[in-house]
């Protein structure tokens, strides 16, 4: 989820601060809620708050949305942060989902991997302060769920070890590492890998007390054409009881799924676990089971992730699958994967929420629907339709704050008038 479009496969990829004294009643009642107690009241109108969840990524790798540059002072990237926090709260959101481990790498003092460069401009650099513990802090006291966001084997974006911090575990295990597409990534088949990298993310969910751990959409890599992931060995040193090298491939997914799932639960057993993978798992050309879209790009067969799996199995608390396109949008229509979502979810308790593409909202390069401030709103009033639909996530705190063409706003307006807290 790193902010990119691309024609059939998007990968997700002045503001007004509120003040404590003035957070909107939403942020309010979901602060009760985090407290342990469930509101009486919502509104002061006699009307209770819904569970829904209302969310914005806030994306660090390569500077994304925070902080805005390298090398800014510990003041000035906790004020940027509490800055996005705090606009959460104004557009009536209840949920920031926080990328903490973009890189291999941590924002938090982690004894597993070096400080992210995204900070200071150096990896390993201690920035001075700890912006995960900030982060949690800072939003359970706006009333805001904080979800810690974590890339599982994305290692760096080049493919030159050397750059890495000679300390760095991709250094000291160079057959961890395999490169692909002009980036390093660790080796999913290796049981060695499975493990460090969950020792890695839950080392976080242990320290702090985050409502939940959440996966973009990059397990194997996007396929890059005439190029090859070099997994030859350990397709034969573990394959071997699987008919192809997709279904082994698959299998290593399927394991830190299940395996990650297990020792969140053990560790915070109230944090959620929920994934948010490219919108489509498979088309229906390809499998009956699949969406009725044309998409360039098919979980299942090319990322190795078989989304509808996980959810159909109750594996993940929730799937907040990246419905990057708009309504009517020809090889993969918003008006067809939602239903189709909806109904991978209904009767599993694995909740769905919408990842929704509010970047594209006013960009030239994109097609004419997303000109219109109202396109994202229509997107809400099509989910309502859908009860199995517990939620939005927008892609990313940059443009809810900024806002372009008021996409957001129209979306709150529409939408967001009454509180809601995040289901549980």
């Amino acid at each position: 989820m790193s902010g990119k479009a691309r024609h059939a496969r998007m990968s997700r990829r002045g503001f007004a601060v509120t003040a404590l004294s003035t957070l909107v009643a939403g942020g309010a009642v979901a602060g009760a809620a985090l407290a342990g107690a469930e509101p009486s009241r919502s509104n002061g109108k006699g009307k209770r708050a819904t569970r829904e969840l209302r969310g914005m990524w806030l994306a660090t790798v390569a500077n994304r949305d925070w902080p805005s540059k390298q090398g800014l002072t510990a003041t000035q990237q906790r004020a940027e942060l509490i800055t996005h926090l705090d606009t959460a709260v104004s557009r009536r959101l209840n949920a920031v989902f926080f990328q903490v481990r973009p890189t291999a790498d941590a924002l938090w003092p982690s004894p597993y991997e070096p400080w992210s460069q995204v900070l200071t401009g150096t990896q390993g650099k201690d920035p001075g302060w700890d912006p995960l513990g900030t982060a949690v802090q800072e939003a359970h006291a706006r009333g805001l769920e904080l979800h810690a966001w974590f890339n599982p084997y994305r290692i760096a974006n080049h493919t030159d070890p050397t750059k890495l911090i000679a300390s760095h575990p991709a250094r000291r295990h160079p057959d961890w590492v395999v490169p692909y597409g002009g980036k390093l990534y660790y080796n999913p088949g290796l049981p060695e890998v499975r493990a460090f990298v969950q020792d890695a993310m839950l080392d976080a969910v242990r320290k702090y007390a985050i409502d939940g751990v959440h996966w973009d959409d990059y397990f194997y890599p996007y396929p890059v054409a005439g190029q090859t992931f070099d997994d030859d060995a350990e397709y034969a040193k573990y394959g071997g009881a699987f008919p192809d090298r997709a279904s082994w491939r698959r299998d290593n997914i399927d394991r830190l799924v299940q395996e990650t799932a297990a020792r969140i639960k053990a560790v915070r057993p109230g944090a959620d676990f929920g994934i948010s993978p490219f919108g489509v798992w498979r088309n229906v050309a390809t499998d009956p089971l699949g969406s009725d879209t044309r998409a360039g790009v098919q979980t299942y067969d090319d990322l190795y992730a078989d989304t509808r799996k996980w959810v159909r199995q109750n594996w993940i608390d929730y799937i907040c699958p990246q419905i990057y396109w708009n309504i009517g949008f020809a090889a993969a229509d918003y008006a067809k994967l939602l239903p189709w979502w909806a109904g991978v979810a209904k009767g599993t308790g694995t909740k769905l929420y919408v990842g929704e593409a509010l970047y594209k909202a006013g960009d030239p390069a994109q097609p004419a629907a997303w000109q219109d401030p109202a396109e994202l709103s229509r997107h809400l009033t099509l989910a309502q339709g859908h009860p199995e639909a517990k939620g939005h996530v927008f892609f990313s705190a940059k443009e809810v704050g900024a806002d372009t063409i008021g996409a957001m706003a129209r979306v709150v307006a529409d939408h967001y008038q009454q509180p809601a807290m995040p289901p549980r």
